[in-house]
């Protein structure tokens, strides 16, 4: 059973190094959300938004995540559905299963991110089209990548 059922979200410019379990910190500058794992183990959960990775979508008072959140490389190994701020478990999979989906997201993103520049969309706009307009007004300033800003963000 998940220890926390309903997250609190919160729209951040950097996530704090102790995060606060129930909350799930969006960071639209670098495009990821950061939560402590919902099954109270504690480990840190990080979910890029990516063509490839998640999405995350903000209705104006509460937030979903789309895929599942697996936590395949914790020990506790929770899988989670974040849904208008709710936690949903989700049944777990079997390690053929988490290889399956490893083989899919390695497959995806070689699809992806082997067309040219010029036909991948910004990923920040994307994410940014579903948060307020006051945190999108900060992503816009940006010159650097996504990538870069998020390799900057994990190494503070």
């Amino acid at each position: 059973m998940m220890r926390h059922q309903i997250l609190e979200h919160r729209f951040v410019r950097n996530v704090p190094r102790e995060l606060d379990p129930g909350v799930l910190y969006i960071s639209v500058e670098y495009a990821t959300a950061v939560h402590s794992c919902c099954c109270g183990c504690g480990d840190r959960v990080v979910t890029p938004f990516t063509p490839t990775d998640w999405r995350m979508t903000f209705d104006g008072e509460s937030v979903s995540l789309d895929p599942s959140v697996g936590n395949w490389n914790q020990k506790c190994r929770s899988h989670y559905v974040i849904r208008r701020n709710r936690v949903l478990e989700a049944g777990p999979w079997s390690n053929a299963q988490v290889e399956a989906e490893r083989r899919r997201d390695k497959k995806a993103k070689a699809a992806y991110f082997g067309k040219t520049a010029d036909a991948q969309p910004s990923v920040v706009t994307q994410a940014a089209d579903r948060v307020p307009s006051t945190a999108v007004q900060e992503t816009n300033h940006s010159s650097r990548s996504v990538w870069a800003r998020i390799k900057s963000w994990l190494t503070r």
